[in-house]
């Protein structure tokens, strides 16, 4: 009897269809053993040894996978074909060797396979390996980077700074671009500028709208004209003008699609698409990936969805091939097949990247067998395999330039037609932030023309516009950038973008980042006191180090002991911090954040209390976190919490109400009654200048804009 080992049930009851009554096929359920959560699971001065524990939740399974070890001559480690795959078949090697479970004489030998295909799977078990202990040594290293770091830096955290909760070794890194980015929103000044465009028309043809690029010989730069006056002068002399096609510059332009999906392109494609973000993607696609049943027969859909890899294999491309053919036309296949190469450093090419397992099943094939978001998935992948191995589109672009008769002006009108639709008839790839605008008008068509023809100027426009700050993160743009940056790798970025909303950090508002209080407080002080571990190159260098381990060219525990020497000096340095110095860097370095100038301001101090009038606000640690409070405590008891900025800078609610809110005098006791938020929600307070002043909660019938001083009493009463 053979034993096949595979990490979940529903991949073991699918590949059980395929071998047959001489194996059983198992599930893991992920990893059997992992570190312990306490201290000494990962011990530096015995050069990194790891003790690791079989958990609670996973003693029935191992149980279930010694019981069919000990009746079995042949066991097959069939876990992902990946890192964390590798590692969860050394870990189940080693447990069932613990449990004397495997015969003296029985095989064990390690099968991958990148998608759950009959063909695939039978082929994978007729050709068995090693297990390949360089990756496994890679994700332990990982495993105890992530475990040194959050055991040695969040009890610093906690004591440092608290209310915090923890810290992660990547995860600090991607809090870190959230934040910078707010600032970088927080400190922009808007720019003016202005351009000027012109509707142009020549006889019997459609009007053109033309932008003016040159004024009296001169290039105009975005910011040559920032005043609504010189706008205008500009404005009124280009009206009094006549205009003459002086050159038209055509040109043909090749567009080639894009490589078929990895793991960052595949989850950032499904946010701008399907909206949905990057743990509901690879949910989906662990699905799809698994198997479903189609017409009596179950079957994988996609190749393996952790990957970064772009490459197809022969047969792949074969089968796009035929179907392009079938479902296009000849035109549509090119001449010879597409072979994409992965940027990313140690792509291991042998993989593949995410394509549907039999090109020829089209997803009106599969309507049946999958929920709608499955199918929605399923299609963007089949759309995205396919269109990498259509032919290149083809554009006839056109750029006409208009002279005004006395050559002091020239106006630029650009539009472009798809002379051959190729990979754009079936896909085309998504933006973040792209201007519309800018997009449609290279998209016209444009009359035909001849140099020389006159045109009038039907109306002449100049446009006030202010420069913009960079955009939140969304999803996709920060899977994105920490891609570009080489944080993370394919298993991990979902489980990065999740914890720090889970920690509370940050909260994804109109599918943008947002950093919390509390996030914005432990980047602060990790900047501060740990800036190199939370330096983009500095985690992007680990993660080469790890791929290094992985090709077998450095040892795992030389990668540890570099890292932990200067780690370990950091922590202990930490630990002499006083409780001021922490509180005066975290004053100064989040003073825009904590108090920012509001614009009904008119020169008044951000940190004037609003209460006392003549306190300074400061920021204080207490036992549940961080918060404001009048520098003339106890004689002044205002205190708010530590509250970020809305998009117009002011403090305030969701629902653009200023908070802390003053709504008047308690009719029984004369004590003010203020309108707060706290970090379970919105509240009112009597301020009676009691040590524990009277709260109570906002009910779901009130709101904060248009709660009234009665129905706030009548709440505290």
């Amino acid at each position: 009897m053979n034993l096949v080992i595979v990490e979940s049930p529903s991949k073991a009851k699918t590949i059980n269809k395929y071998l047959g009554n001489d194996y059983i096929v198992l599930a893991s359920f992920g990893h059997v053993r992992d570190l312990p959560a306490k201290d000494g699971s990962v011990r530096p001065d015995e050069d990194f040894a790891m003790t690791y524990e079989v958990d609670s939740d996973s003693q029935k399974h191992v149980a279930a996978l010694a019981k069919a070890a000990k009746e079995c001559d042949h066991i097959y480690l069939a876990t992902d074909p990946d890192r964390e795959g590798e590692a969860i078949s050394w870990h189940v090697l080693e447990v069932l060797e613990a449990k004397k479970a495997i015969k003296k004489n029985t095989k064990v030998a390690r099968v991958v396979f990148h998608e759950v295909t009959k063909k695939a799977v039978t082929e994978a078990v007729a050709n068995p390996r090693d297990i390949d202990m360089n990756l496994v040594n890679a994700q332990q290293a990982r495993r105890a980077l992530d475990y040194l770091v959050g055991f040695s830096l969040s009890p610093v955290l906690w004591r440092k700074l608290p209310g915090s909760k923890s810290a992660g070794r990547v995860q600090s890194v991607a809090l870190r671009l959230i934040c910078d980015r707010e600032s970088e929103i927080e400190a922009f000044k808007s720019q003016e500028y202005w351009d000027i465009s012109a509707s142009l028309q020549a006889a019997g043809k459609p009007a053109i709208k033309a932008r003016l690029t040159h004024w009296q010989g001169k290039k105009l730069e975005k910011f040559d004209i920032v005043t609504a006056d010189k706008a205008g002068s500009i404005e009124a002399e280009l009206k009094s003008k006549t205009y003459a096609v002086s050159s038209i510059e055509p040109k043909q332009v090749k567009r080639n699609p894009y490589p078929p999906f990895t793991t960052s392109t595949l989850q950032q494609e499904a946010s701008r698409k399907l909206g949905f973000g990057a743990k509901k993607t690879m949910q989906l696609a662990q699905k799809l990936y698994e198997g479903v049943t189609i017409e009596g027969e179950t079957t994988g859909l996609i190749t393996y969805m952790r990957t970064d890899s772009v490459h197809l294999s022969g047969e792949a491309i074969a089968g796009a091939r035929r179907t392009i053919e079938k479902e296009f036309g000849k035109e549509y296949v090119p001449d010879s097949p597409r072979q994409y190469t992965s940027k990313a450093k140690n792509a291991q090419e042998a993989h593949e990247a995410i394509r549907p397992t039999d090109l020829g099943r089209l997803p009106k094939y599969v309507t049946k067998a999958l929920d709608s978001d499955m199918l929605r998935l399923y299609e963007l992948v089949w759309k995205r395999t396919m269109a990498s191995q259509m032919a290149s589109a083809i554009l006839d672009q056109v750029a006409m330039d208009f002279a005004s008769n006395d050559n002091k002006a020239t106006l630029r009108a650009t539009g472009s037609t798809i002379k051959f639709d190729g990979f754009l008839a079936l896909y085309n790839e998504g933006k973040d932030d792209k201007a519309e605008e800018d997009e449609d008008e290279d998209s016209r068509i444009l009359p035909a023309l001849t140099v020389g023809t006159a045109v009038d100027a039907k109306e002449v426009q100049a446009a006030q516009h202010f420069t913009e700050p960079p955009p939140r993160f969304s999803e996709a743009s920060l899977v994105k950038k920490l891609e570009e940056l080489g944080i993370g790798r394919p298993s991990t970025y979902a489980s990065i973008l999740s914890v720090l909303q889970d920690r509370n950090y940050v909260v994804l508002d109109k599918k943008r980042f947002i950093p919390e209080a509390r996030g914005r407080l432990v980047n602060a002080f990790l900047v501060s006191f740990f800036a190199k571990y939370v330096e983009p190159n500095f985690t992007a260098n680990i993660e080469d180090q790890l791929d290094d381990v992985s090709a077998g060219s450095i040892d795992w525990k030389a990668v540890l002991r570099e890292f932990w020497g200067s780690f370990h000096a950091s922590i202990e340095e930490s630990k002499q911090l006083r409780m001021t110095e922490v509180l005066e860097m975290l004053d100064s370095a989040l003073e825009p954040f904590i108090f920012p100038a509001s614009k009904e301001a008119n020169g008044k101090d951000p940190r004037a209390c609003p209460v006392c009038g003549n306190g300074k606000l400061n920021l204080r640690l207490g036992k549940f976190g961080a918060y404001v409070s009048c520098s003339n405590y106890p004689d002044c008891t205002y205190t708010r919490e530590v509250s970020g900025t809305s998009t117009d800078g002011s403090n305030s609610d969701a629902s653009g109400t200023e908070l802390p809110k003053k709504l008047g005098l308690d009719p029984k006791t004369s004590a003010e009654i203020w309108l707060k938020k706290g970090p379970y929600g919105l509240y009112v307070q009597l301020e009676d200048g009691s040590e524990k002043p009277k709260r109570a909660s906002l009910t779901k019938d009130l709101s904060p804009d248009t709660i009234t001083l009665e129905q706030a009493a009548s709440l505290l009463s």
